[in-house]
């Protein structure tokens, strides 16, 4: 049995969940674990100084329980996927490979999870787009006055840095450019390399 281990990463409304879904769509024995579902109780999420809910920060989410999910599906991808209720594609000789899609904000910057990646991928975009698709968007609970500038950006700036002291080998993307275009470059990408899995023995 083959597998892949793919990271989508990016700052907040950069496009991961977009690019992750249309790639899971498009390749045959993949799933998604998405780490914005290991979100904690917000009750338990600290306050800042300016009275800011910490949500960019790891200890904001349960990431034990996401790399519990992960090595259940390292440990046995076919049974993962039947749980999810997704149907695997096996042939007869056996030479399908598995793919595990993980996106998530700061996928990169927990290192047990980051260890694990065959390929890394970050879409990035502007400032001032970030801001404007952050504002258009509904959260529970909705953003506070400020919160961007005053937080969530901030906090991007150091959690970028953070990732590039640890993670290496990260493909930058785009994320200006047409979701199509993007998913036509990492799927090639990542088609290359099952295909690569594929033809070893």
């Amino acid at each position: 049995m083959k597998t892949l281990i793919v990271g989508i990463g990016g700052m907040t409304n950069g496009g991961k969940s977009t690019l992750s879904t249309s790639l899971h769509q498009n390749i045959p024995n993949s799933c998604i674990i998405a780490q914005d579902s290991y979100f904690k109780d917000d009750s338990v999420v600290p306050v800042d100084s300016n009275g800011f809910k910490q949500y960019d920060v790891l200890d904001a989410l349960h990431m034990d329980k996401m790399m519990c999910e992960v090595n259940s599906w390292r440990s046995n991808p076919d049974s993962f996927l039947q749980q999810k209720g997704l149907k695997s594609k096996l042939s007869s000789a056996n030479k399908e490979v598995y793919v595990l899609i993980v996106e998530g904000f700061l996928i990169f910057n927990y290192r047990p999870l980051n260890e694990l990646f065959d390929r890394r991928y970050f879409l990035e975009i502007p400032y001032d787009v970030c801001k404007k698709r952050r504002s258009s968007r509904v959260y529970t609970p909705p953003d506070p006055p400020g919160y961007f500038d005053i937080y969530v950006w901030p906090m991007y700036k150091i959690n970028r840095q953070e990732m590039e002291s640890i993670a290496s080998e990260i493909v930058l993307l785009d994320g200006l450019k047409p979701k199509e275009e993007i998913l036509a470059a990492v799927y090639r990408d990542i088609n290359q390399q099952i295909n690569r899995l594929k033809e070893e023995d």
